[in-house]
């Protein structure tokens, strides 16, 4: 294993970010490469420990001369937001200098060629991290960018044009659902690691080998050492049952039985007030139309300080907020429903 630094520059003289970046080179050039990446958004850090969980495996292989395909890791993708706290707050989602995501604004290419990344030199050091992970990640066959929601069951994005293939992959992480999207109109690393393949030869876009994927792994505080060591395990089947290690001790992966639904289908349910949120349903409950998700207490102590919500249609519970105070518009939680939201803003991609 060779271990490697980055370094972004900054936005000023005298500042610059780093991040290690460990690499595995693999026996067999036939074999599939993988990619990993976590704590894109610097604050969700289930994906971190379950990197950390899973290089001892990785070493063993290594030693073993099990890894057939190389495989980049990179487990703190993200040392700008890393490093913002404001009012002793960390504040991992957004950069505090540009307030774009850091998960959008990623250059979606034509192709996958190196050569076609914008020149970031007189944009912002957010701009030079983004184009850094694409270029770190392209070319690789599998691609997993490690997140987390709030709270919530582990679930995958996937695009359409993976699906059902990418099917062994999800069973073998063990995680409950797969929301399925087609369209990447802002920038999301998974639409910079799917998007250059669309339109390019089959031979070159291996569909049939490819994966790509947002995993999200529960909520923002399972953060927890029995957590990442079935993550990790999780990780390695995945890359055993791809053929980037072997490993005949491990059976392949069985069908996938979790929720499967198109992107179009999650009603993410505005709060109607702004209050405290007193939840009836947690993650992985399943709901009838008109069952009562949560009450909002917007004027405590008075006959009508409290409004329902109620489900919109059937469906999953897939996550809820961790905090309990809301403003009114934002989202409550994401109802994977059995039929198409009526809310239009169900077909965004929301991390």
């Amino acid at each position: 294993m060779q271990k490697s630094i980055e370094r972004i520059a900054g936005d000023s003289e005298g500042v610059s970010y780093e991040f290690p970046v460990f690499r595995f080179t693999g026996g067999d050039k036939a074999a599939p490469s993988a990619y990993l990446q976590a704590a894109l958004h610097a604050g969700e850090l289930p994906g971190v420990v379950a990197i950390d969980a899973l290089m001892p495996a990785l070493n063993k292989a290594e030693a073993e001369g099990r890894i057939k395909g190389s495989i980049t890791i990179v487990p703190w993708a993200n040392p700008i937001g890393r490093a913002q706290y404001h009012f002793g707050e960390h504040q991992g989602r957004f950069h505090l200098g540009t307030r774009t995501n850091f998960n959008r604004g990623f250059p979606l290419l034509a192709a996958p060629d190196a050569k076609l990344l914008p020149d970031t030199s007189f944009g912002g050091a957010d701009q030079r991290l983004k184009s850094r992970l694409v270029q770190l990640s392209l070319g690789h066959d599998i691609v997993l960018d490690l997140h987390c929601d709030d709270e919530g069951l582990a679930y995958l994005y996937v695009h359409t044009s993976l699906w059902p293939a990418m099917a062994d992959c999800a069973a073998a992480m063990g995680v409950d659902a797969v929301v399925l999207w087609s369209e990447d109109t802002d920038g999301t690393f998974e639409g910079a690691s799917i998007m250059p393949y669309q339109n390019v030869p089959a031979d070159v876009a291996k569909f049939d080998r490819r994966v790509a994927t947002t995993v999200e792994y529960r909520g923002i505080l399972d953060v927890d050492g029995v957590l990442a060591k079935a993550d990790a395990e999780g990780l390695y089947r995945l890359l055993v049952a791809r053929g980037v290690i072997a490993d005949s001790a491990l059976p392949a992966p069985g069908p996938f039985t979790g929720t499967v639904a198109p992107l179009e289908n999650i009603d993410m349910m505005p709060a109607p007030r702004a209050g405290a949120v007193l939840y009836d349903v947690k993650p992985g409950d399943r709901v009838a139309r008109g069952t009562r998700l949560a009450t909002i207490v917007h004027a405590p102590g008075e006959a009508d300080g409290r409004t329902e919500v109620f489900a919109p249609q059937d469906g999953i519970i897939l996550t809820r907020r961790s905090r309990r105070i809301i403003r009114a518009g934002e989202d409550l939680l994401k109802l994977v429903g059995d039929r198409k939201s009526a809310d239009a803003r169900s077909g965004t991609l929301e991390d």
